[in-house]
C-alpha cells in the first residue's frame, strides 16, 4: 500500500500538471450535469457529448425535458448504450426534481439516490462536481487506479471509496476524483498502462511497472 509520503507526492504531482481539473462530460447547470452522468454509464463521455449537444438546445430543464416526451428522448440518445432503459429512467428523475424539489437538483445524497438511474456513483459526482462537497465518486478508471498504483487497495468500489476517504490528504480532495479519471483513462490504461510516461511512476506500487513499452 502506497505510503503517506508517497500519496503526497502522487496528487501534488497530478495537481502541478492539472491545477483544475473538469469533468469532459460537457454540460451548463446542474441538471445538465446529472443528466449527462445517468447518461455516462457503460458509455463514453464522448459519445454521451455527441448525443447531449443538441438534446440540451432544446431541453435544458426537468420541465422541457418533460415536454419533449419519451419518443422523442429516444431520439435524440439512441446512439447511447442502454438509452431505452435511460430515457425512462431520465424522464421519471425529472417528474421527481419538478414535484418534490422544485425543479431543481437536490443537493443531498438521500435525495439523489432516491431518483431513477442514480445511484451511489452519480450522487457523489454530483455532490463533489455540482456542490463542491469532499466526495469520492469510484467508477472503472478510479477503481482500477486505486488498486494498481497501491493509493487505495479494495475489492469493490465503496471498500476503495471508503480508503481513498481517508487516505487522500484533505487540500486535494475537491479534485481528487478528477485527477484519478483522467489519469486513468489516458495513463493507466486498462490493457497498456503507459508506465514509461507516467508523471508519478516513481510513487507507484505497480509491480510491472519497469515493463518494456508495448508499441
Amino acid at each position: 500500500m502506497m505510503k503517506t509520503q508517497a500519496i503526497e507526492t502522487f496528487f501534488a504531482t497530478l495537481q502541478a500538471a492539472n491545477p483544475h481539473p473538469k469533468s469532459e462530460l460537457e454540460y451548463s447547470s446542474n441538471f445538465e450535469l446529472l443528466a449527462a452522468v445517468l447518461l455516462s454509464a457503460q458509455a463514453t463521455d464522448v459519445g454521451v457529448n455527441k448525443a447531449t449537444r443538441p438534446l440540451f438546445s432544446v431541453a435544458n430543464t426537468p420541465e422541457k425535458m418533460l415536454d419533449l416526451g419519451l419518443e422523442a428522448l429516444e431520439g435524440y440518445i439512441k446512439t447511447i448504450g442502454l438509452y431505452r432503459t435511460k430515457a425512462k429512467n431520465l424522464l421519471a428523475t425529472c417528474e421527481i426534481l419538478v414535484h418534490q424539489h422544485g425543479g431543481d437538483v437536490p443537493h443531498d445524497r438521500a435525495a439523489l439516490e432516491a431518483l431513477p438511474g442514480v445511484g451511489r456513483k452519480t450522487a457523489n459526482v454530483i455532490l463533489n462536481v455540482a456542490f463542491g462537497e469532499p466526495t469520492m465518486a469510484v467508477d472503472t478508471h478510479v477503481f482500477r487506479v486505486s488498486n494498481r498504483t497501491g493509493l487505495a487497495p479494495g475489492k469493490t468500489p465503496l471498500a476503495v471509496e471508503t480508503k481513498l476517504l481517508k487516505r487522500i490528504p484533505a487540500p486535494y480532495m475537491q479534485h481528487a476524483h478528477h485527477w484519478l479519471i483522467l489519469h486513468g483513462r489516458y495513463v493507466c490504461k486498462a490493457s497498456s498502462p503507459k508506465c514509461g510516461e507516467c508523471a508519478v511512476n516513481s510513487v507507484c506500487g505497480f509491480k510491472l511497472k519497469q515493463s518494456p513499452k508495448r508499441t
